[in-house]
């Protein structure tokens, strides 16, 4: 259900409850899905690292506010950037799946910033997550967060009043949910196959290694 602006930022302050974001951490492999439908664009540009023409292309959603996205992107995802990204060995496409209003707020001010800094906040608000997410005032939490990437609090009300944006952001997920079959975070498509759930490092290899 798409919120409106009111609907919106009331939800955004209220207390967020962490079992809402109690997902699977083990992997497994399912069905593969279309690759040119996967890659095709969707209500929002692409956010995406990597050479175009690598062999494999990752597709990452996740939520701000999941745990599990929190321990990838802090424990595996460096190694894949560094030794798959970086070399010019993947492509990883990021797409956001929020899990609830405060990750679908993180979101829009992720896409608020200026395009360069956007996978620098998003991997800032995973390794800061507790500081932001989890707290009894996530509003606050979140602008006392945005301050410290180069928000004031006019530029923060305005991006969260965006209503184009926040209908985009839920129609990423919609589209995830209802072509893809996504309905947890954070879930992987290595060259369409499906993964979900965060993985390791081993893991990411043993994924990789037929790919590759």
């Amino acid at each position: 259900m798409t919120l409106n602006r009111r609907q919106f930022l009331e939800r955004t302050a209220c207390t967020l409850v962490a079992a809402g974001f109690a997902l699977s951490a083990a992997p497994a492999f399912a069905e593969t899905v279309d690759v040119d439908a996967l890659m095709q664009p969707g209500a929002l540009s692409d956010m995406v690292l990597g050479d175009p023409n690598a062999g494999v292309t990752i597709v990452e959603y996740a939520s701000m506010t999941c745990g599990h996205c929190a321990n990838f992107h802090k424990n595996t995802y460096p190694h894949l950037k560094k030794e798959y990204i970086d070399t010019g060995k993947v492509r990883f496409v990021f797409r956001e799946f929020p899990l609830d209003p405060v990750a679908t707020a993180a979101f829009m001010l992720a896409r608020c910033a200026p395009q360069e800094k956007y996978f620098d906040i998003v991997e800032t608000m995973f390794h800061e997550q507790r500081s932001w997410a989890f707290t009894n005032d996530p509003y606050n939490s979140l602008l006392n967060f945005a301050k410290q990437v180069g928000f004031t609090q006019e530029s923060f009300d305005t991006c969260l009043k965006n209503q184009e944006l926040l209908n985009n952001v839920n129609a990423v997920r919609e589209r995830a949910s209802t072509e893809f079959g996504v309905n947890s975070t954070p879930t992987f498509f290595f060259n369409g196959t499906r993964v979900n759930g965060a993985i390791t490092v081993d893991e990411l290899e043993k994924a990789l290694e037929p790919l590759l």
